[in-house]
């Protein structure tokens, strides 16, 4: 169905069928479901909260021996609390967070290249993030203190995390 004629069925319909309608919706759907619920009563610091320890988890796990680091854990809350329309302040500090805390991870561990081009990934997606949302200000030094560590324990792909520093100036 296309939305333009989406648009000429719910004008069709009267209030209270709209209203059904709706909570069906609401009941069948968790999507719908956690989006009114977020919409009505945003607890945007407990599932930041809540986003930060799982992150940590994948990293420094609490219940197994062995951490699995994935960067697919933080951009899965990252691109679920864009989707939800969080503000974009504690998006952006979502995306540092997992950034300090890979690189608290590899300080005493031997990592693969690959982990240092995911990182690469989020610093670019972070910085353009930033960046798009007018953040600067209030990130920037956090942003530095993360590059001078990708410089100072020589991660692998530095020159790109050059780069991308380069697009705040």
């Amino acid at each position: 169905m296309s939305k333009r004629a989406l648009k000429k069925y719910l004008a069709d319909l009267r209030k209270k069928e709209l209203e059904e309608q709706l909570m069906d919706l609401y009941v069948r759907f968790p999507v719908i479901k956690e989006y009114y619920d977020f919409i009505f009563n945003p607890k945007e610091d407990k599932m930041l909260q809540e986003a930060k320890a799982r992150i940590s988890n994948e990293y420094f796990p609490l219940k197994r021996k062995r951490p699995k680091a994935r960067r697919s854990v933080a951009q899965k809350y990252i691109k679920h609390f864009i989707k939800l329309g969080v503000e974009p302040h504690l998006i952006a500090d979502l995306m540092l967070y997992n950034l300090e805390i890979a690189q608290s991870f590899s300080m005493d561990r031997n990592v693969p290249d690959a982990f240092y081009k995911s990182m690469l990934n989020s610093f670019n997606e972070l910085v353009q993030f930033v960046s798009v949302n007018a953040l600067l200000p209030d990130f920037k030094d956090r942003i530095v203190t993360v590059y001078n560590i990708t410089q100072e324990h020589d991660w692998g792909l530095s020159e790109g995390f050059s780069r991308a520093l380069d697009i705040l100036d």
